[in-house]
């Protein structure tokens, strides 16, 4: 299941510059779970990407273990069709993305061993867009 906002204050948002609204290392440690992904660096994580990675950690380990999704998607990205003439307004809603700073952990994981868990972390790791770390308690 794809996740999106219920609400947001504003239907479409400027983009912004990634790389100076994403610069400074936002890092704390595992809050949650006993091991877990952390971007080495910023970037823009889409949905479908990171319910791949969800989807791939739950069968690696064969449902067993806790997941915990860490950041949300909650900024919109418009897009217009291609061959449409100029003006008209902003696109319309293509795709929701995170916004990921660097050092920032994205998933957690717990109640499964370090090798289960670094299979798991690694194969989600091939999925997301970004550099990862694997980190652990």
């Amino acid at each position: 299941m794809l996740n999106q906002p219920r609400k947001t204050k504003y239907k479409k948002y400027h983009k912004g510059r990634l790389g100076s609204a994403l610069c400074g290392s936002k890092a704390k440690g595992l809050e949650l779970g006993s091991y877990g992904l952390q971007a080495k660096e910023g970037g823009y994580v889409k949905v479908r990407q990171l319910e791949s990675a969800r989807q791939t950690i739950s069968r690696h380990l064969q449902r067993r273990g806790k997941i915990w999704i860490k950041i949300f998607p909650d900024w919109a990205i418009t897009s217009k069709p291609t061959e449409s003439r100029i003006g008209k307004g902003k696109g319309k809603v293509a795709h929701w993305v995170c916004r990921v700073r660097p050092g920032k952990i994205l998933l957690e994981v717990s109640g499964v061993s370090w090798s289960q868990a670094s299979k798991a972390l690694n194969s989600a790791a091939h999925k997301l867009p970004i550099a990862l770390n694997l980190r652990q308690t």
